[in-house]
């Protein structure tokens, strides 16, 4: 009987991708952010909006002002979430403007986003507090338009990027935390991470390493920081903790057994996000 491509299941989806981790961090725990891309020149190198979530559950969107925006979040397809976004990417390019992709039936065989996109383009996240940039300039805002683009934003996480490092995330939920999307192997990570905690050094800014989630293929660690915490406190202590982590990092001989110890707690709360 012949593969279905579509049942392969891809752990690492964005690897190859320019900014990988930033990849993970939109699918998986930024709310509204938008990042640039182009295809390449077979493709017709076209400017490309990446975006976090469009209404209605679209896929990819030709905006009228033509415009192509695609979505990461939501698109439920294959094993391969490369190839859907391709897939949708490829789909909205041919639409006329004011168009959408809708989620539909899986891709069958065809090119992922490594093949698509231009690899030389940088992968540069903006987060947002608002989704606007649903919206073509030109367009009016309806009142039913206005209320999703109100609803959407009341839903959402107050997310911050932290500049001093790549792909960290201040968010505030019942508690200021920070996230960190690392492109390392997961063993390496955690590793590291132990190493520093049973040296008592994993905090930050005066918060506490509270465990790791696997997002996509890459492992999330994450701190909860003191009450009130703001992201802007945070670029200097995660640059200091970015230095330790790669240290830590670079060592190669087994873990000790306070390490050991350590790394069994740390296990024992990770969770999976695919």
């Amino acid at each position: 009987m012949a593969k279905n491509p579509s049942s392969d299941f891809v752990l690492r989806p964005f690897e190859g991708l320019p900014g990988e981790t930033d990849w993970v961090a939109m699918r998986e725990i930024v709310p509204s952010a938008t990042a640039t891309a182009r295809t390449t020149a077979e493709y017709g190198a076209r400017d490309v909006t990446v975006v976090t979530l469009l209404p209605g559950a679209w896929t990819a969107l030709h905006r009228a002002d033509g415009t192509v925006l695609l979505a990461v979040q939501g698109i439920v397809g294959s094993g391969d979430v490369s190839r859907d976004l391709a897939a949708a990417l490829l789909e909205a390019l041919e639409l006329e403007p004011g168009t959408a992709v809708e989620s539909g039936a899986l891709p069958g065989e065809g090119p992922r986003l490594q093949d698509v996109l231009d690899l030389t383009v940088p992968f540069e996240v903006t987060v947002h507090d608002s989704f606007d940039y649903w919206l073509d300039p030109s367009a009016d805002l309806t009142p039913e338009l206005k209320q999703n683009l109100e609803d959407a934003a009341d839903g959402a996480i107050p997310t911050v990027k932290v500049s001093s490092v790549e792909s960290a995330y201040w968010c505030s939920m019942s508690r200021e935390f920070l996230r960190w999307a690392r492109p390392e192997p997961e063993d390496d990570v955690i590793d590291a991470i132990s190493r520093l905690h049973a040296k008592r050094e994993s905090g930050l800014a005066g918060g506490r390493f509270v465990g790791a989630f696997r997002a996509s293929g890459l492992v999330v660690p994450v701190w909860e920081l003191p009450r009130g915490t703001q992201a802007e406190d945070l670029e200097a202590p995660v640059a200091e903790l970015g230095e330790k982590l790669a240290k830590a990092l670079s060592i190669k001989e087994p873990l000790d057994a306070n390490e050991r110890r350590a790394r069994a707690g740390i296990v024992s709360r990770q969770v999976t996000l695919r």
